[in-house]
């Protein structure tokens, strides 16, 4: 992941305009999920604010869109009191998830109970000896904590998590088991479900946009869109036939095309072939049935509630 400070007289205001949720609602010590915003209501990258201080903050945003992300923040700095950093190369991250995490971070390695840590809140401590930010987020739908560590401490910090979790069932996982776990909670992915041309409303994000907060980027789109309505939807479907449907496969109420895959895979979860999809809102209540053109053949799939998956 990618780590940017913002701090300065004027970094709440700043974060106020360039993104959609109230970032002024936050308390000290609280992470907020929350979208960069551009001119035209579309999705610059989803991203994790965590307030450090009255007008200090630590963000982190999607690896592939460091650089993206820094110069567009940058490139509004120049209105406002505040200076930028892209600290992304000092930090290491490790994300342990599931309902053991916490008994993993306990005290005889933490310098705090992690329990004590609530829900999408963030504090210091040392873990195992590495002094660290830990985070009670993630983005699996589990329990779990991110750990930023010092970009040199971080493998030092993965063996003694494997070593302490090996009896616990603790597995090393990569970005495509954490692709099938965002999918069944029906979370977004930037490149995806999100991208500069899909704004908050039209992918069901409308919880972390708050129009009443003041001006931001986009804002005047998104008003027009809750006043005259979205052209697509992002719905979630189970494959009604034996085939999983992929990102960009077609969407079609019979032979005509009404929106797109944006991801698809297999549950193991559910044992289902599950995905998402942007839709015409007309074909986006449960139980409606569209087909989507798998290499040449229409297969049938059902729009669904989301999550997939509930515990």
């Amino acid at each position: 992941m990618g780590e940017l400070v913002v701090v300065g007289a004027q970094a709440l205001e700043f974060l106020q305009y360039l993104t959609s949720n109230d970032v002024a609602a936050q308390k000290i010590g609280q992470c907020q999920y929350n979208l960069l915003m551009n001119e035209k209501g579309g999705v610059v990258d989803d991203l994790i604010v965590n307030r450090l201080g009255e007008n200090e903050f630590f963000i982190c945003v999607n690896a592939s869109n460091i650089e993206k992300d820094f110069e567009w923040i940058k490139s509004h700095q120049s209105k406002f009191k505040v200076s930028v950093e892209n600290q992304s190369e000092a930090f290491g991250q490790i994300a342990i998830q599931g309902p053991l995490a916490k008994t993993l971070i306990n005290k005889k390695h933490c310098s705090l109970d992690a329990i004590e840590v609530k829900a999408f809140y963030f504090t210091k401590a040392n873990l195992f000896g590495v002094p660290v930010t830990l985070a009670r987020t993630g983005y699996t739908g589990e329990d779990g904590f991110e750990i930023y560590t010092p970009a040199d401490q971080t493998s030092k910090i993965w063996s003694a998590l494997l070593e302490e979790g090996k009896n616990s069932g603790l597995m090393p996982c990569g970005l495509g088991c954490r692709d099938t776990l965002r999918l069944e909670m029906a979370y977004p992915l930037y490149g995806h479900e999100l991208n500069d041309e899909i704004t908050p409303l039209e992918a069901g994000l409308g919880w972390v946009t708050k129009l009443q907060k003041g001006n931001f980027l986009g804002r005047d789109k998104l008003i027009e869109q809750k006043e005259k309505g979205i052209s697509k939807k992002r719905v979630g479907f189970i494959m009604q036939e034996e085939a999983i449907a992929r990102a960009d496969y077609s969407v079609f109420n019979q032979e005509e095309k009404i929106g797109w895959v944006s991801s698809g895979t297999y549950s193991p979860s559910l044992d289902k072939k599950i995905g998402c999809a942007y839709a015409d809102p007309n074909f986006s209540s449960i139980g409606t049935i569209f087909s989507i053109d798998i290499r040449g053949k229409k297969k049938k799939a059902e729009v669904v509630g989301t999550p997939f998956y509930r515990k």
